[in-house]
Formats: C-alpha cells, sequence, structure tokens
C-alpha cells in the first residue's frame, strides 16, 4: 500500500515550510489540495512540479473512495490546505479516517498551524487550552457559547472578517466585558497584527479600524 502524508503549508510566509515537507511534495505520486490555484503558487515557488487534484469540503464524500482506493493500489499522497494543518478547520479528518480504516499508513508532518503562535503571542496563559475553531453561525451558536461561559482554560477560536465584530459582541455577551482576550490577525504576513485588552476594548478598536484579513481569536477562561 501507499502512505498518505499531511503536510502542513505556511499560513502567510512561504518560508514557513519544513525541508522535509518539501521533500514529501517533491516524492509523492499525487498531491490533494484544497484549493489547487492557490497551491500552486506555493509548488511553482520551490519548483514542485507533482500532478494536483482538488480535494475540499465541497467534494472529499464523492472522491475519498477513489483516493483510498489508489492508495491501496501502491500510491503516495500528500494532502494540503491553502494554510495551516490539514484537519484542523480544513479538509482531512474524513480521509484520515478511511485511510486508517482500510489499514493504510497515514503520516502527519509538524509545521505550521495558526492557533499556536496566536496563542503563544497572547500573553495568556498556555499550560492549558481548548481550541474551538469557528464557531456555529446559526444552530447551535448560543448553546456553544452558553458552555464556554464557565470554561477555566484559555479558548481559541478562528473567525472570518466579516463576522469579527459579531463574534467578539456574543463573547461579551456571554463572557463578560472585561474577558482578558488577544486578536491576531494575517499571521506570518506583511500587515501581521496582535490587539491585547478585554473583549470590550478589543470589539471597541475594530470598530474604528479596517477588518480585514484572518483572525484568530484568543480568550482567557474564566478565573
Amino acid at each position: 500500500m501507499g502512505t498518505l502524508y499531511l503536510v502542513p503549508t505556511p499560513i502567510g510566509n512561504l518560508e514557513d515550510i519544513t525541508f522535509r515537507s518539501i521533500r514529501i511534495l517533491k516524492e509523492v505520486d499525487l498531491i490533494l489540495a484544497e484549493d489547487t490555484r492557490n497551491s500552486g503558487k506555493l509548488l511553482q515557488h520551490y519548483e514542485i512540479n507533482q500532478p494536483m487534484h482538488a480535494y475540499h469540503m465541497h467534494n472529499e464524500h464523492k472522491v475519498v473512495d477513489k483516493f483510498v482506493q489508489r492508495l491501496k493500489n501502491g500510491e503516495s499522497m500528500a494532502l494540503i490546505s491553502d494554510a495551516g494543518t490539514p484537519g484542523i478547520s480544513d479538509p482531512g479528518f474524513l480521509l484520515t479516517r478511511a485511510c486508517l480504516e482500510s489499514g493504510i499508513r497515514v503520516e502527519c508532518l509538524p509545521g505550521a498551524t495558526a492557533m499556536i503562535p496566536a496563542l503563544v503571542n497572547s500573553g495568556l496563559p498556555s499550560e492549558r487550552f481548548v481550541f474551538e475553531g469557528f464557531l456555529p453561525v446559526k444552530k447551535g451558536r448560543q448553546t456553544r457559547l452558553l458552555a464556554l461561559k464557565e470554561e477555566s482554560r484559555t479558548m481559541i477560536f478562528y473567525e472570518s472578517p466579516h463576522k469579527l465584530l459579531r463574534t467578539l459582541e456574543d463573547l461579551i455577551t456571554s463572557l463578560g466585558n472585561d474577558r482578558p482576550a488577544s486578536v491576531s490577525r494575517e499571521l506570518t504576513k506583511i500587515y501581521e497584527e496582535t490587539v491585547r485588552g478585554s473583549l470590550s476594548e478589543i470589539l471597541e478598536y475594530y470598530k474604528e479600524n479596517p477588518v480585514k484579513g484572518e483572525f484568530v481569536i484568543v480568550v482567557g477562561g474564566k478565573k
């Protein structure tokens, strides 16, 4: 059988990729990419010419069996997302589970992910934390926020720019104005920024400043 490699890719700065990741991407028979156009820029930068196939949330249920069969037949594949580690708020779990159930070897390489730099840079306790990813947009949102009201560990959320203000407002409603927090955006990129303070202070900041880029929200747990 072949091997499925889960290969982290840079979250911004193209230099944030390991030598091993580049070698694996050059050696596999096929690269599964969340967005082939976006990943093509990275592969071109490192002169990686392996064939690519789209693998994303809209087609993964349809194509997973086909790729499992190809792995069974001896092909090796690398799964990459647009940025960061596959399976962390990105496609990856479904294929990984299917491979393991079929006895196919799976290796996850270490590498870039947005939540760890944001957590360490926040100044909030990092010895114990919980990663919540993206909050539900509608159904289950209030239930999730209510459950987190008593959470004592530091909490990490991902958020898109057009939902940032609403999420900060919802966190204030559930956790209180004064809960310490940190918001990082565009990590490793030219306009990287981290804003620290209470949830209410951060909300006021982003009401007065442009909300652009991808965001990681880190919130202190209940004392």
